[in-house]
């Protein structure tokens, strides 16, 4: 099982601290603050924007020291799958970890599919003559290349990811120190009337849309976890890569975000005619720096993008993989390559929804569209996680636990609040287009196909529960050796 050693032609533990960091980060920072800071503007009305970015970093931090503590405690593939597994299969069964994985492969490569909607919206730049039937073209492209490079063992990805990376870390820093060459505090720090008026349905409105958007920005903190069967000594590095990454992104987005307002006027960002509302990072360079360097820098924010898709769809496509060996998903998903050891289904499909994600993306609106995935994504994965964790205290105490949430329930509590303004929010961020209903609707639609399927495997609740505690009589894998 998950956790344990791995079975003969199961997955290796070959990642360690850097590389999981370094996964994580790439995931987080991808294309999402250089499309996202004018959205984020956009909601606040002004440079009070910057309250979205913190606020969605103490979200982030709350929740990811709920997937430390689970991650660390079940290091198996499939993340939530795993988490929501055992924490409520006393009372219903496979549904809950059934209805994740339903959910898990729509949202999870819909919002990859929003970075390449921002890849080739900064291609744009570089091509400003592009149409759109080009650049839904090229959008498919770098959907097809990102799936055959993943198409091979996970030693080679790791080394990829890395290099991945700091290119991620230089595009970034180089936008920060350009911003900070031709910074004016004028700019950046003189709010409009009534920016911080508390007492306002207005301010409410827009801080859930900036919250919405800043955890949207900082989500693939948990890419990892989705991997734990495949990272070295994960009692240690699993906590730590989700720590470390939410804080260092934390820093690069406030840098990022104070340094673009203290450059660009943000009227310009909530202008549809104007460069700096769809490729401000690149307004940002070639004002400061000129038309040579921002066009530079517009390379190095494209391969960004596409190492953030990239991961996305690594960590992802494992999520199905434990559901299907264990009869809670469609059976071909457990099948891995003969010979590099990934799923291959799961790839394939998230590879294929990715694209028709982007397709819907480019026709549609970014910002509803993220609305959209979050309002899915919370109602399965965010709250029940919260209360998976209180429950697996209580169910399983003896469980092996090498990290332990800090100030416990706190950051739990925290994440709750945090999850149900967004969701609370979504129908007035998105008028007219009813994201409430549709995930709802989603759910819904989860619970029928589970009582079909469940009905077709006769188990609860037409058969009886499997009640399934492995994590607490499995080897340690932080003991385990590891093959070198």
């Amino acid at each position: 099982m998950s956790g344990s050693p791995p079975p003969p032609g199961g997955f290796v533990r070959r990642i360690g601290l850097f590389q999981a960091t370094a996964i994580n980060m790439s995931q987080m920072c991808g294309i999402g603050p250089f499309v996202t800071i004018p959205l984020m503007v956009g909601a606040f009305g002004g440079p009070q924007a910057v309250i979205g970015f913190v606020a969605g970093a103490v979200l982030a931090l709350a929740d990811g020291l709920i997937w430390a503590e689970l991650g660390s405690s079940m290091p198996g593939s499939g993340g939530s799958y795993v988490y929501l597994r055992q924490a409520f299969q006393y009372r219903t069964g496979k549904l809950m970890p059934f209805l994740f994985v339903w959910t898990a492969m729509l949202f999870i490569p819909l919002i990859m599919s929003t970075g390449v909607v921002g890849f080739v919206q900064y291609l744009g730049y570089l091509a400003p003559d592009m149409g759109q039937t080009t650049g839904d073209l090229v959008g498919l492209g770098i959907i097809l290349g990102v799936v055959l490079l993943l198409w091979r063992g996970i030693e080679h990805i790791a080394r990829i990811t890395a290099v991945m990376w700091a290119v991620m870390i230089v595009s970034v820093l180089l936008v920060i120190v350009a911003a900070a060459s031709d910074f004016s505090g004028h700019l950046a720090f003189t709010y409009p009337h009534g920016a911080f008026s508390l007492t306002t349905s207005h301010f409410w409105t827009g801080f859930a849309a900036g919250l919405t958007i800043g955890i949207y920005d900082y989500l693939g903190y948990n890419t990892t976890a989705y991997m734990g069967a495949e990272v070295k000594n994960p009692g240690r590095v699993l906590p730590r890569s989700i720590v470390f990454s939410i804080l260092g992104i934390m820093a690069i987005y406030l840098l990022l975000q104070i340094g673009t307002l203290g450059v660009i006027d943000w009227h310009r960002m909530t202008d549809p005619d104007d460069i700096a509302s769809t490729s401000v990072a690149s307004a940002v360079l070639e004002k400061t720096w000129g038309k040579g360097a921002a066009d530079t820098v517009t390379v190095l924010i494209l391969i960004t993008a596409f190492a953030s898709v990239f991961t996305g769809l690594l960590g992802g496509s494992r999520v199905p993989y434990d559901a299907a060996r264990e009869r809670v998903f469609f059976r071909p998903y457990a099948k891995l390559h003969a010979r590099h050891r990934f799923p291959v289904w799961g790839l394939a499909t998230m590879g294929v929804i990715t694209a028709i994600g982007f397709l819907i993306g480019r026709h549609t609106d970014l910002a509803t569209l993220i609305q959209l995935l979050t309002t899915v994504m919370i109602i399965v994965q965010s709250l029940a996680q919260v209360l998976a964790l209180t429950v697996l205290r209580r169910r399983q105490p003896g469980l092996r636990r090498p990290y332990r949430m800090w100030l416990y329930p706190v950051p739990g509590i925290v994440a709750l609040v945090g999850w149900l303004v967004i969701y609370g929010y979504a129908d007035r961020n998105s008028p007219g287009r009813h994201p409430i209903e549709w995930s709802l609707a989603w759910v819904a639609l989860g619970c029928v196909a589970f009582a079909l399927w469940s009905r077709y495997e006769k188990v609860w609740p037409f058969g009886p529960k499997e009640i399934s505690e492995e994590y607490l009589t499995g080897a340690d894998p932080d003991a385990e050796p590891v093959p070198a």
